[in-house]
């Protein structure tokens, strides 16, 4: 549906000598992606953009700036406004995914950026308005595979230093020969502007399309960060701890055995401090799968294995 071209097939700004060709390159950038990128109007204020996933007619946004799951429009460079239904969106990653009634779309050009380094040249490509509008930055982080607040799985971190602007999440962040390198978004992380990477879209979109949703590992409990009496802490091993708050009737804890009160040390090995911490175990791949939980009860450890269910 989408292609993914390697950015050796068109000449780049590393070959240009002089501010006047650098000045149109950027330019020629702009306009190679003016077609891929598309205004989504799914909320009251500014509206954010969005970018063109394949011809038959797939477009990827931010999910926090689609705000209704109806009457959503696409406006398209060549000026058409055109209805839109949302396929699925994924709060972990910010991901959303929309589809219109048209097969002639220009899909974006996807890079996994293998080659990318902290301080090359990258572009921000949107459509908040009618015409095409960007901003110019450098990659100034990248890291490995990380975990957002709400859990999701991002497969590298890709952090540039163009200021966020209003309309701007859900764009298209390109690298200077215009090959998609991700979609940025001001949705992840306050006061940083990060790009949701291709990797992470393919994987995604690829599930939204298919499901309408991400499914998440869950083992039904609710539980809060406590600091563990200076006995428990010596037989433990560990001074934190959650405090098991909740447990959902006949779900996966419910049936191991897990009962109010208990306290989360661990599971499969890695410690339990905060709720984040179990929120980052319950991955996609662990469910149906038994996790190993290190609990504390009346003054014991105890090991119990939880088979993980799933959820939306």
């Amino acid at each position: 549906m989408e292609s993914l071209i390697t950015a050796t097939e068109s000449k780049g700004i590393a070959d240009m000598s002089s501010a006047t060709d650098l000045s149109e390159a950027l330019a020629s950038v702009v306009e190679k992606n003016n077609a891929s990128v598309v205004r989504v109007e799914a909320r009251r204020r500014v509206p954010s953009s969005g970018v063109v996933w394949s011809s038959e007619g797939l477009v990827v946004t931010a999910h926090h700036a689609v705000e209704r799951e109806e009457e959503i429009q696409i406006g398209l460079s060549d000026g058409r406004a055109l209805d839109a239904q949302l396929v699925g969106r994924d709060p972990g990653t910010d991901v959303a995914v929309l589809r219109v009634a048209a097969t002639d779309l220009t899909a974006a050009a996807w890079s996994q950026g293998d080659t990318l380094k902290v301080g090359h040249l990258a572009l921000a490509v949107a459509r908040p308005g009618r015409s095409a509008r960007a901003s110019l930055g450098i990659v100034s982080a990248l890291g490995g595979e990380w975990r957002t607040h709400s859990g999701g799985r991002i497969d590298r971190y890709l952090q540039t230093d163009i200021s966020p602007q209003p309309g701007f999440s859900g764009s298209m962040l390109v690298d200077t020969n215009g090959y998609a390198l991700g979609m940025n978004t001001s949705g992840l992380w306050r006061d940083h502007s990060i790009a949701v990477p291709t990797a992470t879209l393919r994987r995604v979109v690829g599930t939204l399309v298919a499901h309408g949703r991400m499914r998440r590992a869950f083992v039904g409990v609710g539980s809060i960060p406590i600091r563990l009496p200076a006995k428990s802490a010596k037989s433990s091993g560990q001074e934190t701890a959650l405090l098991v708050i909740a447990v959902q009737p006949d779900g996966p804890a419910d049936k191991s055995g897990i009962l109010l009160g208990d306290a989360l040390l661990g599971v499969d090995g890695r410690p339990l401090a905060q709720v984040d911490d179990l929120q980052e175990a319950l991955t996609e791949e662990s469910i149906g799968n038994e996790l190993s939980f290190r609990i504390l009860r009346a003054g014991q450890v105890r090991d119990v294995a939880i088979r993980a269910g799933t959820r939306s």
